[in-house]
């Protein structure tokens, strides 16, 4: 009896711990202080982190041609500039299109 007492507490032990770890987004930590304009360039896109529950720090991930991703303050100009550039880049969308397809005309 003592035995099958100690293995159900140790399977408890072993769920209650697999149970509380948490399972963390890809967050940044810490912040570069600066890109060179040669490395500015490899930049093809951005995310922005918010500071909530499971990320601690605002940022701006940088994601690079090869899919490295640089994080950076979002309040650091450079960073600004960069993300308006980037933004500047996306193609806008055409007021024309409409994203509601039109109904087909019957002939008849």
């Amino acid at each position: 009896m003592r035995f099958h007492t100690l293995f159900l507490l140790l399977i408890l032990c072993c769920v209650y711990l697999a149970a509380g770890q948490v399972s963390y987004d890809d967050c940044c930590l810490k912040y570069v202080r600066k890109l060179s304009r040669s490395t500015q360039r490899h930049v093809v896109d951005y995310k922005i982190q918010k500071a909530d529950g499971s990320c601690n720090i605002a940022a701006l991930i940088f994601i690079m041609r090869k899919g490295r991703m640089i994080c950076a303050n979002p309040s650091e100009s450079w960073a600004s500039r960069l993300k308006e550039r980037l933004d500047a880049k996306k193609p806008e969308q055409d007021s024309s299109f409409s994203s509601k397809p039109r109904p087909l005309q019957r002939k008849g």
